[in-house]
């Protein structure tokens, strides 16, 4: 088993998905009833700092913006599972997915966090500070695609070891491309929404984000720089990782 099998299996197990195979070889999802109790009480619990924080975030309009403990459980695993010591995150929002990134990091590990908000943020950094990861975590308020060349600029290239994109869909390619120049070899892209609410299945979706996230999908599959493999957790994560 090589490793994108092998994170694949761990990290469907972290997420608490029940898989069943059907006729054309499609996956049931959907879990309920006692079953769903079990999985979130099994798999899905989080840091003292994370479920603050999911309250934090639950009271903003914008809540659905975060990742679920699922997938903040299975970037954690990722981080460790490659001894990550440096990562970036392309669209931070209320901070909750790079509070389990950073958890995963040495002392001396560093998350470049990308995002514009301020407000949003801002909301992040006392469960940063809870957590004991506001150290490692260097945020930087500015466009992604300026912060992503800055890094690359100063050397940056092939010297991280994971990168999280979570961020304007329409930016996705560009963010992709970057982040291939910044991760060494071996190193893995983590990919989120790449499912789109199943707008990406929807011939009748056309709109700028949807088309985005399907040419997305299309190149990364084909993509001979990368071996990648999706996870249908939350809204869809892709995991590339760069040959």
């Amino acid at each position: 088993m090589n490793i994108i099998e092998t994170i694949t299996e761990t990290a469907r197990t972290a997420a608490g998905k029940a898989y069943a195979l059907i006729p054309g070889g499609s996956r049931d999802l959907r879990i309920s009833g006692r079953l769903a109790t079990y999985v979130d009480e099994t798999w899905t619990h989080e840091p003292a700092a994370a479920a603050g924080l999911s309250t934090a975030t639950a009271a903003l309009s914008e809540r659905g913006m975060k990742i679920g403990a699922d997938q903040g459980r299975i970037l954690h695993w990722l981080a460790r599972s490659i001894s990550a010591r440096r990562t970036v995150e392309v669209g931070v929002f209320t901070g909750y997915s790079a509070l389990w990134t950073a958890l995963a990091l040495p002392d001396d590990g560093t998350l470049v966090a990308c995002d514009v908000s301020e407000e949003w943020t801002s909301v992040a950094r006392p469960y940063w500070e809870e957590a004991g990861v506001a150290d490692r975590i260097d945020l930087r308020i500015a466009p992604a695609l300026d912060t992503l060349d800055s890094l690359l600029a100063d050397g940056g290239a092939d010297e991280f070891d994971m990168a999280f994109i979570d961020a304007d869909k329409s930016g996705y390619d560009a963010y992709y491309e970057r982040c291939l120049q910044l991760v060494r070899p071996g190193g893995l892209i983590a990919i989120d929404n790449v499912l789109w609410g199943g707008a990406v299945a929807d011939p009748s979706r056309n709109d700028e984000d949807t088309v985005a996230i399907r040419a997305l999908n299309a190149k990364v599959t084909s993509d001979d720089r990368v071996d990648a493999c999706l996870l249908p957790v939350g809204d869809g994560l892709t995991l590339a990782r760069r040959r």
